[in-house]
Formats: structure tokens, C-alpha cells, sequence
């Protein structure tokens, strides 16, 4: 596996966009509003109808129900159905965004994604300072559900691209394929595709309450079986339509397509959002046949933990001094409360919601090396820590959406190793990973300084993050 850093910036939005409308399970009506990020934030949903406005990050870790779409739970905040929206933002490259919500479920628009990308386009996107780091898979990665006779398969390839085969046994639909072979025709042959179900589905959810804001405008209803006048009178009493019929290909209430194909072609638009809970961008040829959430969401799981596994392979950060910094010195200033001379951090190169990645330029001005062994002088070891501690706090308050209300502590360092002398002219790179989510404030991280592509310091950090007023 190989990951490459020079492909593409992040993004985020321009703006803000605020868009309304009902949950396709809950019949609820809810307020949603996209916001700009900072870049590694990644996207992260947050119920500000809840108490303390928990948020919960588009991971599978947290995924906790894949029956009738997808739902993530952490931390008390619960939203489902958020496959639409994250397909938007990974067929428009959006990599940093906070969705804001009133309840806890996306709006399901017209059950396609394209009303999301209409909104992102008309506001705009935003290019960051800050590489996107994707991910090529090298090897085959395989997932088989035998159960459901889903198969799924990960093929190295130089870009992102996705085939779906489905197969319902239908006379109806019948056997369907779709491709995608790059994200630039997400918008025009993916993102309009709506979603479906079948007729027996849709009076089995009617009769157990379980798709209140269902109808006809926001779901294709494929008609499996001979259908009374009866049944279909109480259908538009259920969808509040004077009538409904059924026509040509045996779609309820004579819907137009807008492809022949276009079942398959949501069942693509549902790999790329289920996908996206990988965490990761990648680079690779997704075969699915017969997917569907519970499946996407197995793979996710597959594809993340080859990933973390594999990523070490390519973990020492590269350096460039080319390019610009994701913080600069005064960005940096105004982040941590440290000022001259015990600010140690010139630069931050590379940050996501799990790493972090700084520089330290030593040089023989440092007003340490006056009394720290005059005539041979080194860094001091704890300055490398304290260093190290001042790059994961950039980490940490990055995790929060008013950083600049918190400061952090530490609670203890462990682990410490020093293996070769940092010496005035030497680059110190400066990488910080997450050991475990932050809860209740605490930051558990991994600090790796490197100068070149040796190792200098290794150490366990733990910090405390408190909000200024709580101190």
C-alpha cells in the first residue's frame, strides 16, 4: 500500500448551507446546516437539539445499525441515513465539513444526492492548504457474505472507481450493472439516482410505521405483484394522492425514470457514501455484487483495518519546504498559549482528526544552547517532549469547533526513548498520532521526532484539554 500526499489539497465549503426537510424513516421535519472546516477535521455531524450538542464523526467505528440505511452513534449524538450526504461530499471532494442538525436524521430530499450537490455548487467549494492523503491499495481485498450472497472486491487501481452488479430475482428489474470509473461523472450519472424498494417492502414498512416521511416523490416503488384497485386506493390515501397507478415497467404511479438502470446506479450512490466511512481517501476498483449496507459497511471495516495495518510502510512524514503550511508561526501563535522563547513549533505541515505533523528548525541562536553544554551543544531531551507536546496540542484543540476556548495540560509522559543527539542545523518533524478517541478531554498520543528519516525521540503523551472558563 502506498499512500500519496501530491495529488490533491483539501477542501471544504465556501459558506454555509442550510437545507430542511423530513426524514425518510422518522417523518420528522429537520434543519441541517453544512459548515466550513478546519482542514483534518474530516466530517463530523453534530445534534445541536441535544445536550451539550455531542458530536459523532463519519467513521465506521461508529456505525451502529445498517437495517434501513446507515446510522453512527458516539457520544450520545445519533444520526441516520447520512449515505446521501456523505456520497455528495466524496463525489465533490469535500473533505472537511461539520453538519449541524435539529434531529436525528439526514433530510431525504428526493432520496438521491443530487439536491446536496446542487446546494454545495451554489455555494462553492473552498482548496485548503493542506495535502489530501490517499491511499492505493496494492493487493486484493476481498469480502464475501454467503448469507446474503453479497461479494465485494478491492482491485489496486490508479484511481477511484466503483462497479455494481444487483440482482433481485425480478422480472422487473432484472439483472443490472452500473459503473463509475472516476468521481468527475459522480455528479451527472450517479448523484440523480433515487432510491428503491419493492412494493411488498413498502406495505411491510407502512404497517410497522417505519418510513413516516416515505413518498412517492422521494423513493422509486418497483411493483412485484399483481396489485388490487383496493390496494392501490388505500396507497393514495397513505401518500395523500388522489390516485396512483401502475403503468409501463410496473413502477408505482407511472414514475420516469432517469435511467434505465437507475436502481443499480443508487446502489453505486450507497458504495460511495457507506465507503466513506473508511475514513481514508483510496485509490482503487470497488466491484460490488449485490451490495447493500450492511455489507458496505463490513467492507469499510476490511478496507480501514488494511489500511492501519499497512499505513506504517509509509508513516515517515516527508518534509517539503516547497509547500505551504498548514499553520504557519502565527497561526500557531494565536493556537497555543506558548509564546517565545518556549514556543518550540515553526510550522504545522499535516493534520488530520487523528494525526499531526510539525517542524522545529534547531538553530544555534536557541537561547538553550547557552548554558546546555556550551561548545558541544545538543537539545535538550525535554525540550524534544515539550516540543512534541505543543505539536499534539495543535492535535487536540483541533477537535473542537471553538479551539481557541481551551487550553491543554499534561498528565503524563511515558515510554521516552532518545536515540540520537538533535544538534543545531537539524529539521525536527514532529508526529503525533492519537492512541484512542478524546473522552472527556483526555488526549492519548504517540510522538515520533524524526530528523530525516531517522528516528530521534519516541514517547507516550497524555494531556488534559479544559475549557478556559472551567479552569
Amino acid at each position: 500500500m502506498q499512500s500519496n500526499t501530491s495529488a490533491q489539497n483539501q477542501q471544504t465549503l465556501k459558506g454555509n448551507i442550510e437545507l430542511s426537510g423530513v426524514g425518510l424513516h422518522t417523518g420528522s421535519e429537520v434543519n441541517m446546516t453544512l459548515k466550513p472546516a478546519n482542514p483534518g477535521f474530516g466530517i463530523r455531524f453534530q445534534r445541536v437539539d441535544l445536550p451539550e450538542k455531542p458530536i459523532v464523526k463519519a467513521d465506521v467505528d461508529y456505525v451502529v445499525d445498517t437495517s434501513r440505511g446507515t446510522t453512527i452513534e458516539h457520544n450520545g449524538a445519533r444520526v441516520s441515513t447520512i449515505e446521501h450526504l456523505l456520497s455528495a461530499f466524496v463525489g465533490l471532494g469535500i473533505d472537511n465539513v461539520l453538519v449541524e442538525l435539529d434531529g436525528p436524521e439526514i433530510p431525504i430530499m428526493d432520496g438521491s444526492a443530487i439536491q446536496f450537490i446542487e446546494a454545495i455548487e451554489r455555494v462553492g467549494i473552498q482548496e485548503q492548504e493542506a495535502k489530501r492523503v490517499v491511499y492505493t491499495i496494492d493487493t486484493n481485498i476481498h469480502f464475501y457474505d454467503p448469507v446474503k450472497n453479497v461479494d465485494m472486491l478491492a482491485v489496486p487501481a490508479s484511481n477511484y472507481q466503483i462497479t455494481t452488479l444487483i440482482d433481485f430475482n425480478s422480472p422487473i428489474l432484472g439483472t443490472q450493472h452500473a459503473q463509475m470509473k472516476q468521481l468527475s461523472d459522480f455528479k451527472s450519472e450517479i448523484a440523480p439516482c433515487r432510491t428503491f424498494c419493492f412494493l411488498h417492502e413498502l406495505e411491510y414498512l407502512l404497517q410497522h410505521d417505519l418510513i413516516k416521511g416515505g413518498d412517492l416523490s422521494n423513493a422509486i416503488v418497483v411493483v412485484d405483484k399483481p396489485v388490487t384497485e383496493e390496494e392501490l386506493a388505500r396507497l393514495a390515501t397513505v401518500f395523500n394522492k388522489p390516485t396512483i397507478e401502475v403503468k409501463h415497467e410496473g413502477i408505482l404511479n407511472n414514475i420516469q425514470m432517469h435511467f434505465p438502470n437507475e436502481p443499480s446506479r443508487h446502489k453505486l450512490l450507497d458504495v460511495v457514501g457507506d465507503l466513506a466511512l473508511i475514513g481514508y481517501s483510496i485509490n482503487a476498483h470497488i466491484i460490488a455484487s449485490r451490495p447493500g449496507h450492511a455489507s458496505n459497511v463490513e467492507f469499510a471495516r476490511k478496507i480501514k483495518a488494511y489500511i492501519k495495518k499497512n499505513k506504517h510502510l509509509s508513516d515517515i512524514p516527508h518534509y517539503d519546504p516547497n509547500q505551504p503550511a498548514i499553520y504557519d508561526i502565527t497561526a500557531i501563535e494565536k493556537a497555543l498559549p506558548h509564546k517565545y522563547p518556549f514556543l518550540l513549533v515553526d510550522k504545522i505541515i499535516e493534520l488530520s482528526d487523528k494525526h499531526v505533523v510539525g517542524i522545529k528548525n534547531v538553530t544555534f541562536n536557541e537561547h538553550f544552547f547557552q548554558g546546555h553544554f556550551p561548545g558541544n551543544p545538543v537539545m535538550p531531551g525535554v525540550l524534544q517532549i515539550e516540543a512534541m507536546a505543543q505539536v499534539g496540542g495543535i492535535l487536540g484543540l483541533n477537535n473542537y469547533t471553538d479551539p481557541e476556548n481551551y487550553d491543554t495540560y499534561f498528565l503524563k509522559i511515558d515510554k521516552v526513548k532518545f536515540k540520537q543527539k538533535v544538534v543545531p542545523g537539524d529539521t525536527l518533524i514532529l508526529k503525533l498520532e492519537l492512541l484512542s478517541p478524546i473522552r472527556r478531554g483526555i488526549c492519548e498520543m504517540r510522538g515520533t521526532a524524526y530528523v530525516g528519516n531517522k528516528i530521534a525521540t519516541e514517547a507516550e503523551l497524555v494531556a488534559q484539554i479544559i475549557r478556559k472558563d472551567k479552569k
